[in-house]
């Protein structure tokens, strides 16, 4: 491409080369008096134009000797700019070499002596205008599409673009541009715009000298490739090439790889080797120039970064490869609360977290798997003897194991092996561990093999004693190669097995992953897998009971065999289909006793086709509209019976759990609300009667549904209005709108879960289930009911007008509640707006015949009315009880308003007291300081003082009356299997009530409830022990100091002496021992504790100071005062005493995982927020001073940096993840933009600091290197000024190579600043 010339002076210049190449004049003369001339001509040099003159005129018509050395004099004058000259020559003499094979060496020669010159280069007056017109000469940002073009953009793509020049046409000469896709030069199109003929003058029988220059061209060329591949500046450039063009260096690198493989010339070569062609396409690092040292500091932040806690060094001080895995225990543990139910599938909750731990901590697919499994194994071993109570038991916590968790690594396995498209390719996937195919299915099978020599933790439950001695059995078999039929392995029993058959969780566990297709039958064939083989089986026939054997081969589902399939679970999907076809295709009896089936063991002990059977139970409930069905809802009515026993099967604390962990609940939701609409607005003579004989009636199917909807959020308690910042808080989304917007998310999403099977499998459920979005309004009953509850809650009751159609209602419930009291007296229990007196003129045994809808309506009118009348003497207590207790008998449903109700009153403080003496009310007296005595041993590990419970004087205990109306209905109902799922409704609410009332009303509720069902004991008084943080936050932080100390062992409790995993969460809750009940682990604790609690804002201040408390007492232990003192005096202190500092660092790590995993469970997105964008700039901000610090020589202010640095980043990559999957994503880049300005903005002195600047120091380092090294995605939603200032302040604190690796992560926009310091820098 040519320049113009401006006029006469470079019509001189022509004159006077042309004079000076004719006369043979010196060179180093003519250039003087070149630069001489365009001096006095005010020309800026080095000169642009000129560069073009000079090309132009070379080429071709004076292509001879002494005009390339006139060219070499004006490099040495600086007259030209040698890129512009370098990038002028390469479209005019690369394509041209063949007929110029002269030229093209001396162009070689001119590049390997001042291509690497970069320096002086970038340093220049023109510096901008050289690189405009180099971009402009060699199309570089249409060629890379480059949107942006600064400067040191330009001078990265110049030298990638030479590069490739060089390696196009070293390949053409040799034959290999044929084995590329494209078959053709990449540049091919350049060269043709220059308009040159290729072959001008060119004689296509070569002379001997003409080839051999051809080839010694290629060789060198080949060697000035090596020399760019193997400078510290001109590699890392290329390295930053590779970080921001990533679709193009693909491509540049498949064209080297087959150089590597096929060039005769590469193998000549001196400078270069097919070898470190390999090394070069293959390495994460593309850098082969020596690496510099790296000073004490750096060394400090790699190992903060880069290295994991399952190092040798982290067996130090009771820290062992489980610590690395803390989060993943702690969330876990957190999914096992039956008191919560969770909208987000557990799938992708732990999927996320991996992912996370994954990138921090830089594991192996191998030890992240190994690390998964021994994680949900201490979830079953911690609780496999669970105390009685409505909480999940063993089986939730198996379903973890043996569903949830292989379902998780079946979606890693499918990304794996899913192939990567273009667009799916962004600027950081260098980072990325290269996929290979099938690795992460071998590691997963190399992690359960490990599994074997954890024989501790692969002991099973008693309760799955029998199915893990069946997977034992089922391999030994297979080893043997003995095939029976399903029929005879159903009747063998393992005493029958001529040898032990003893099973272990890793039969479980193989079986689970073989059912999903993860492993294969080889796996029986493992090493110690199995006991031995079997020679010959006991010689009895199967007999033909009932099984599901034979139901597959067409066994009618008579009473026995249904008893059997539900005790049972299905081994496969096909007997699942078999069922589920059952329930649309069989008798109305058939239909009841598969939807039986579905509900039994196949639901909770199913766990190799769990995720299928809630699938089916979920589609069961939305039962299709038949073509002649009538208009609206009313074909539900058609499958009352089905319902009510789906309703009533799935009504468990499991079952529940069990939906939740596969994230149904928002379906569940949707399904239920229907049949709320539906039933509840029928009369209750409206019934069906079973071919048992039994009766169901509207009302029970519709109980049964709404009680089910409402414990799947905090119906009892308010949302809350407002949350911090722009995020609502977790309280205020446990709404029916929530729930069905999260649903209908499932159906929006259907076209884009391609990548992720976890929400494919949602979508598809819920679009059979319904294929279009579903919102509040489309119940209307439903939405009136919820409208007056949230009013209820926030305000009096109001509006009854005595006389109207609704008063009648309110007064004729009252009458049926009350009939007894109201017949023999004068005096009745009516409304507050009532003036009627006397008997009720109703028929006693005559019920209201409404719908439900119409009683709910009117049941805290009722209830308001009782209580009242109990204040005033009207009624007493035990008639109260007994009242309610009739109405929730009469609606079922109506609890939940009764809940409702005594909820919000007991808010309000107007109720006086009422003595629970045991004569009016019930007494706690006969056991409530065996209580306060369980309660302070359940605590013992705490630290946390136990208020006394015992009342003062001789005065009886008190409750609010509204508390004691509740407490006194629930212990009315039996602890039967019929009354769970109404107690599972009332027992959290009660819990929570009494929780919010002042100390010791809990306590006082658990002693009352304790006599009514002994077995309850353990769990109540543990319920009752958890109160005891939510009336004083002091002792929340003593619970949270607790943890701290029990995980780093740091005090001599035997319950915590060893630290880690199990002195955080322990080994259960254990009432069985000797004296007792057990102290309980403070992480359980925590746990079952932190969700009930009012404000959770003051958690990030009190965390971030016990974390550093937490590293002054490690530095303090790990320390002792001579070690610090040879450590200060040895030459390299890190490898004086490496093993302490690992340590040390080790616990400093796993301190900061706690504090960010408990940061994130409390408060989720919105505390993780609160802490980046205002508790740490705070904390930097504020002065701090601590002796400790000054007397181990900074080592404290240099250790709890770096904790800091790894708190944060862990805290952000839980709420936001290190990609952009989440949803929670969107908000990363304007909190952490708010982070990264406050890191810039001090580091510019913007900002005043008051902590220590080692502190500092190596927070700064710390987080950017883990933002860098872990989460790239992170540095390229950051302002690119920001990180431009960024990199600054870490060069001014000598930490020149994070701050390149800084901008080298930071995208195209920061690749010029990038590239501009690896040439400006003496790194």
């Amino acid at each position: 491409m040519a320049v113009s010339a401006r006029g006469s002076p470079w019509d001189d210049v022509v004159e006077m080369t042309k004079a000076a190449q004719g006369k043979g004049c010196d060179p180093l003369s003519w250039a003087i008096q070149i630069h001489s001339h365009l001096h006095s001509a005010g020309e800026s040099l080095p000169s642009l134009e000129l560069a073009n003159v000079l090309v132009s005129h070379i080429c071709w018509e004076n292509n001879v000797p002494i005009m390339w050395k006139f060219l070499e004099k004006a490099f040495m004058l600086k007259i030209v700019p040698p890129m512009l000259v370098l990038a002028l020559l390469s479209v005019r003499v690369i394509p041209c070499r063949n007929s110029q094979p002269a030229a093209y060496r001396l162009y070689l020669e001119l590049l390997r002596r001042h291509a690497f010159e970069l320096k002086s280069q970038i340093n220049g007056a023109n510096y901008p205008k050289v690189m405009k017109t180099i971009d402009h000469v060699l199309h570089l940002s249409e060629i890379f599409g480059l949107t942006q073009s600064e400067p040191g953009i330009v001078v990265a793509a110049f030298i990638f673009s030479v590069v490739w020049q060089l390696l196009d046409a070293s390949m053409d000469d040799e034959g290999l541009l044929e084995l590329t896709p494209e078959k053709k030069s990449r540049w091919a199109n350049l060269y043709q715009e220059m308009e040159l003929d290729w072959h001008d003058g060119y004689d296509d029988k070569k002379t001997d000298r003409q080839e051999k220059l051809q080839n010694l061209n290629t060789l060198m060329a080949i060697d000035i490739i090596g020399q760019f591949l193997q400078d510290k500046k001109s590699s890392r450039i290329l390295y930053l090439v590779r970080q921001n063009m990533p679709i193009h260096w693909r491509s540049f690198v498949q064209q080297l790889q087959l150089l590597g493989a096929n060039s005769l010339a590469l193998r000549k070569s001196r400078t270069i080797s097919p070898d470190l062609i390999l090394q070069f396409t293959s390495d994460t690092d593309v850098v082969l120039s020596e690496e510099r040292k790296m000073s004490s500091q750096q060394k400090f932040r790699a190992f903060l970064a880069f290295e994991y806690l399952s190092s040798s060094a982290s067996l130090c001080h009771g820290a062992s490869h489980s610590a690395l895995w803390i989060p993943l225990d702690l969330v876990l543990e957190d999914t096992m609360d039956g008191y919560q139910v969770s909208t987000t599938s557990a799938i992708e909750i732990i999927s996320g977290l991996i992912k996370t731990l994954r990138a921090i901590n830089r594991t192996t697919w191998h030890d992240t798997f190994l690390g998964l499994w021994l994680a949900a194994l201490r979830l079953v071993q911690r609780e496999r003897d669970p105390i009685e109570g409505p909480m999940p038991r063993i089986d939730t916590r198996v379903c973890m194991l043996l569903c949830i968790i292989p379902l998780v690594i079946a979606d890693f396995i499918e990304e794996e092996e899913t192939p990567i498209h273009e667009s799916d390719s962004g600027p950081t996937n260098h980072w990325k561990e290269k996929k290979v195919p099938g690795k992460c299915r071998s590691e997963l099978e190399s992690s359960v093999q490990v599994l074997g020599d954890y024989q501790s933790l692969l002991v099973p439950p008693q309760s799955i004693v029998a199915a893990a001695n069946q997977a034992a059995a089922k391999a030994m078999l297979f080893v043997s190669g003995i095939t029976i039929g399903s029929a005879y392995f159903e009747s063998l029993s393992m005493q029958e097995m001529p040898i032990d058959c003893s099973g272990n969780m890793r039969h479980l566990i193989v079986e689970a992953c073989i059912a999903r297709n993860l492993l294969d039958t080889s796996a029986y064939l493992w090493p110690g897998y199995v006991s031995g083989r079997i020679n010959r089986l006991p010689q009895c026939l199967p007999t033909q009971a009932p099984g599901w054997s034979s139901f597959m081969k067409g066994a009618a589902l008579t009473p026995p065999m249904v008893n059997a399939l539900v005790s049972s679970p299905a081994s496969s999907l096909a007997e699942l289909e078999k069922i589920f076809e059952i329930t649309t295709k069989g008798s109305e009896d058939e239909k009841i006793s598969a939807a039986t089936i579905l509900c039994g063991a196949s639901l909770l002990k199913g766990w190799n086709i769990q995720e299928h059977t809630v699938h089916f139970i979920i589609r069961l409930l939305s039962p299709p509209i038949p073509a002649e069905s009538t208009e609206g809802n009313n074909h539900l009515i058609n499958y009352a019976p089905m319902l009510n026993v789906l309703t009533v099967g799935i009504a468990s604390v499991d079952c529940v759990q069990t939906f939740s962990l596969h994230g149904l609940v928002p379906q569940l939701a949707c399904s239920l609300m229907p049949i709320c609409e539906v039933f509840g607005s029928c009369v209750p003579n409206v019934s069906w009667t079973l071919s048992s004989g039994e009766e169901i009636s509207a009302h029970a199917v519709f109980s049964n549904a709404f009680i089910l909807l409402l414990r799947l959020w905090k119906f009892n308690r308010p949302p809350l209005e407002q949350g911090i910042g722009d995020v609502p808080t977790v309280g205020s989304q446990l709404t029916p709108e929530y729930l069905l917007l999260v649903r209908n998310s499932h159906l929006v999403s259907a076209g884009n879960t391609h990548k992720d099977r976890n929400r494919r499998r949602l979508s598809t459920i819920a679009t059979l289930s319904s294929p279009n979005s579903v919102f509040v309004d489309s119940f209307p009953k439903l939405k009136v009911w919820y409208r007056q509850h949230l009013a209820c809650i926030a305000s009096t009751l109001s509006g009854l007008v005595h006389g109207t159609p609704f008063h009648q209602i309110v007064e004729g419930i009252l009458n049926m509640m009350f009939r007894k009291i109201n017949k023999g007296s004068q005096t009745s229990v009516t409304s507050g707006s009532s003036s009627s007196s006397g008997p009720g003129n109703e028929d006693p045994s005559t019920r209201p015949k409404l719908p439900a809808w119409d009683i709910l309506e009117a049941v805290p009118f009722v209830v308001d009315a009782a209580l009242t009348a109990c204040a005033h003497g009207r009624l007493s207590p035990r008639e109260l009880a007994t009242g309610l207790k009739d109405l929730a008998d009469f609606l079922p449903a109506s609890l939940a308003t009764i809940v409702s109700y005594f909820s919000a009153e007991v808010t309000r403080g107007v109720w006086k007291p009422a003595f629970m003496n045991g004569t009016d009310w019930p007494s706690p007296a006969a056991n409530l300081l065996n209580v306060e005595e369980q309660i302070k041993k359940i605590l013992a590990a705490t630290g946390v003082d136990v208020p006394s419970l015992a009342p003062g004087g001789s005065s009886p205990s008190t409750l609010p009356l509204p508390l004691a109306a509740f407490v006194s209905l629930t212990i009315t109902y039996k602890i039967d299997k019929a009354s769970e799922r109404f107690l599972n409704l009332a027992g959290p609410a009660l819990e929570s009530l009494a929780a919010g009332c002042p100390w010791p009303c809990m306590p006082i509720v658990a002693s009352l409830w304790t006599q009514k069902a002994k077995r309850w004991s353990d769990f109540l008084v543990f319920s009752a022990s958890r109160t005891v943080f939510l009336h004083n936050s002091d002792t929340v932080v003593q619970l949270l100091k607790s943890c701290f100390t029990a995980t780093l062992g740091m005090n001599s409790s035997p319950l915590s002496c060893n630290g880690g995993v199990g002195a955080l969460l322990g080994h259960g809750f254990k009432s069985h021992l000797s004296g007792g009940i057990s102290p309980v682990a403070p992480g359980i604790l925590y746990l079952r504790v932190y969700r009930s609690l009012r404000d959770v804002v003051f958690l990030t201040e009190e965390i971030v100071s016990i974390l550093m408390h937490s590293v002054r007492e490690i530095v303090s232990g790990g320390f002792a005062k001579e070690r610090l003192e040879k450590l200060k005096a040895a030459k390299d202190g890190i490898r004086y005493g490496q093993v302490s500092l690992a340590a040390s660092m080790t616990r400093v790590k796993l301190a900061a995982a706690l504090g960010a995993s408990l940061v994130w469970l409390s408060g989720g997105l919105m505390l993780v927020q609160l802490l980046i964008k205002e508790t740490l700039p705070s904390w930097f901000i504020a002065v701090h001073r601590s002796d400790q610090e000054e007397k181990s020589d900074g080592m404290v202010a240099m250790l709890g940096g770096y904790a800091l640095a790894y708190f944060a980043v862990l805290c952000g990559a839980f709420a936001w993840g290190v990609d952009s999957s989440s949803s929670a994503s969107k908000r990363r880049p304007n909190v952490l933009g708010i982070h990264m300005e406050f890191l810039a903005s001090a580091l510019d002195g913007k900002i005043s600091l008051g902590c220590d600047s080692a502190t500092w120091r190596a927070y700064v380092s710390g987080f950017v290197s883990l933002m860098v090294g872990c989460t790239p995605n992170w540095v390229l939603e950051v302002d690119v000024d920001v990180l431009k200032r960024l990199s600054n302040g870490l060069r001014q604190l000598n930490e020149e190579k994070l701050a390149l690796a800084l901008l080298g992560a930071g995208g195209l926009g920061t690749m010029g600043a990038a590239a501009e310091v690896i040439i400006d820098g003496e790194m």
